[in-house]
């Protein structure tokens, strides 16, 4: 896919939904119009699930609506209101969904060099309340998947992975989103995959999977007999037809992510103080997003750069930024120690994600390269 010449003086956000082509999607819409089914786990529904099962190898999927209510929704199936381990350097609803749970986030710090959670600081963390560890791929980024279940397993600790970025990840030995006993995937738009809004959760048998669609419907068995207390959760056919579609062209959406990834670090090479957070060895990546690391070596501080790029047109993000620890709803749970959570802190003060989406023209990651190394 060739992005088109952009205007060297319009805006460039940090993503842009990748969008199906009309043609495709209109004779599954037609298909939504003819039998009138909208929902309720429909027959496009049930098409995108089988679809989505096949190309992801994993046989035990529910669609949901979002990711956030799919995190909700496994922790509330793990039965988890205890401690949860967790990572500070996430998107909020990892942690909102915790504590919407009732349940009791414990931040622990990130490996410096991955910026996913650490193993080591996991180990440390456990109590007799421990219940549960919410770990995420960040980036896209596999957790140390075997060390995490080391420590969990012979515990009886549910494990369950935030893969929100995740999507179209594989490793060499093991699939990614099989690990642990839940997977949260996210389909929303700015997301390599997308379906507008949506989102899956893979589980490790048949049985989860049948317990985790009764919730996505309310706790629904069949008319009249409610058996739990679920909610709302169920994709619409119209996010089913979206998704059928965009799984025919996620490859390449990848592939062009990945040129637009290689042309970046090409061009931010021997700029001192900028450090692009570098590829995952052993992994086959997805491009989601491409963060850079600031040190004192570069003239700017983050702030400064990013308003520098922004008054500029380009809308580079602080991505994540604050800690979650350091939220309003979640200073309480912060620990004591202030040197516990100093790489994640560091981190959020460092980091600055630059555009990257599979239409992105190279010029303008050129153009954006140069208010970089010129700044």
């Amino acid at each position: 896919m060739t992005a088109k010449p952009t205007d060297p003086e319009a805006p460039v956000f940090v993503t842009r939904p990748a969008l199906p082509p009309l043609d495709e999607l209109l004779p599954l819409l037609q298909q939504i119009w003819q039998n009138r089914i909208v929902t309720n786990g429909g027959p496009m529904l049930q098409q995108f699930e089988a679809a989505l099962a096949d190309y992801i190898d994993c046989p035990h999927i529910s669609i949901v609506a979002n990711a956030t209510l799919g995190l909700m929704l496994a922790l509330r199936h793990a039965g988890v209101t205890g401690e949860v381990i967790t990572t500070p350097f996430s998107f909020v609803a990892t942690s909102h969904a915790a504590l919407w749970n009732g349940a009791r986030p414990v931040f622990v710090d990130i490996d410096p060099a991955t910026l996913n959670i650490d193993p080591a600081a996991i180990e440390r963390a456990l109590t007799p309340a421990t219940q549960a560890i919410l770990a995420v791929h960040c980036f896209g980024r596999a957790c140390d998947l075997d060390a995490i279940e080391s420590i969990a397993r012979p515990r009886g600790i549910r494990v369950i992975y935030d893969a929100a970025h995740a999507f179209g990840v594989t490793t060499p030995h093991r699939n990614l989103l099989a690990a642990g006993d839940l997977s949260v995937l996210s389909f929303h738009g700015t997301k390599v995959f997308n379906t507008f809004e949506g989102g899956a959760i893979v589980s490790a048998s048949r049985a989860d999977k049948l317990a985790i669609d009764r919730l996505v419907n309310y706790g629904i068995v069949e008319e009249g007999v409610v058996e739990t207390t679920g909610f709302n959760a169920k994709m619409s056919e119209f996010g089913a037809a979206l998704g059928l579609v965009q799984l025919r062209h996620v490859a390449g959406y990848i592939a062009a992510r990945a040129a637009l990834d290689t042309r970046y670090r090409e061009l931010l090479d021997g700029i001192p103080g900028v450090s692009p957070l570098p590829l995952p060895p052993g992994q086959a990546a997805n491009y989601y997003a491409f963060p850079i690391l600031l040190d004192r070596d570069f003239p700017l501080t983050r702030d400064q750069l990013q308003q520098h790029l922004r008054s500029h047109g380009i809308m580079a993000r602080r991505y994540f930024h604050p800690a979650l620890s350091e939220l309003p709803m979640y200073r309480q749970f912060a620990p004591q120690d202030p040197q516990a959570l100093r790489h994640s802190r560091d981190t959020c003060n460092r980091i600055l994600v630059l555009p990257l989406y599979h239409d992105l023209a190279m010029q303008d990651v050129a153009r954006i390269a140069r208010l970089i190394r010129t700044a």
